[in-house]
């Protein structure tokens, strides 16, 4: 892991990138910073059945004109499909992983988890499942506190590579950020759920895990995330008002007369203090065009 101060933000290009981003996308940015550190953007285009293209080059032009500019050239995850591979072929090697031929029907009796090992084989359409483990993994989230991952690896057999050959999110972001010697991360309460299963990776790869903080979820006023599942609207390309708004919602309140102003005053201000334990925060009345 490198030892200076190395972030990202990573948008799937399923839609346009939205307010609920735009809030992710800017904790990251400032708390990289703040630490006079680097900020990464990679596109995580794993998922072929989903991600289009279009949205590629609407994700990176909203977030320039809002000065959230990658220290690097953006990359994006489908160039790094072989890497994946050879990451999974060292995990089968260890015996880590187990073909899977099982259905989501067949998986309903278990909530669409995957609890054990079944009696599948390589012969037939087959998924890659990471095997369960009883390692229980304790963590100090800078936002949340202490998280202790009891029974997240137990129960359950992630995905790491799916029937129709499209790697997982959860095998190719380790991957990834390792590779980028990504130190921290600043993302969304949101992917808590998948931490357990991710530190348990970064061991079994022997790997140190970046420091990881999840920022409180804006959601809207039935307590749905904003998402693209949910239609959020894309945002305004460059619009202050937006940003001004967006910064409100990590405790940052601050008047500017433009983007680059803005930006420069919130970064002193940025504090992770201000956000602790709170896992969402709800989408104020006034600001609701925003998403809608």
């Amino acid at each position: 892991m490198a030892s200076r101060y190395i972030g990202r933000f990573a948008p799937s290009p399923t839609g346009p990138l939205h307010f609920g981003s735009l809030v992710s996308a800017l904790a990251s940015y400032l708390d990289a910073k703040q630490h006079s550190g680097s900020w990464l953007v990679r596109i995580e285009d794993v998922d072929g059945t989903r991600c289009k293209s279009q949205y590629i080059e609407q994700i990176l032009t909203t977030l320039n004109s809002y000065q959230l500019l990658s220290d690097e050239s953006p990359i994006k995850q489908s160039d790094f499909t072989q890497e994946y591979q050879d990451h999974l072929n060292l995990l089968k090697q260890q015996d880590q992983i187990f073909p899977c031929n099982c259905t989501r029907q067949s998986l309903q009796a278990y909530q669409g988890r995957h609890p054990h090992i079944c009696q599948s084989n390589e012969l037939s359409p087959h998924s890659w499942r990471l095997k369960s483990s009883n390692v229980i993994y304790r963590y100090h989230d800078a936002i949340q506190g202490e998280l202790i991952f009891q029974d997240d690896l137990k129960d359950n057999c992630p995905v790491l590579k799916r029937k129709d050959g499209y790697f997982s999110y959860q095998l190719a972001v380790v991957v990834d950020d390792h590779r980028q010697e990504i130190s921290h991360l600043v993302r969304g309460a949101d992917l808590i759920e998948t931490t357990a299963q991710q530190l348990h990776l970064y061991a079994l790869l022997d790997w140190e895990a970046p420091k990881i903080s999840h920022i409180p979820l804006v959601v809207n006023q039935a307590g749905n995330k904003i998402s693209k599942q949910n239609h959020a609207k894309a945002i305004q390309d460059g619009d202050l008002s937006t940003l001004l708004i967006a910064l409100s919602y990590l405790g940052i309140e601050i008047n500017a007369s433009n983007i680059t102003e803005a930006l420069n005053k919130a970064i002193p201000l940025w504090n992770k203090e201000i956000l602790r334990g709170r896992s969402t925060i709800t989408l104020a009345d006034q600001h609701l065009h925003l998403i809608q």
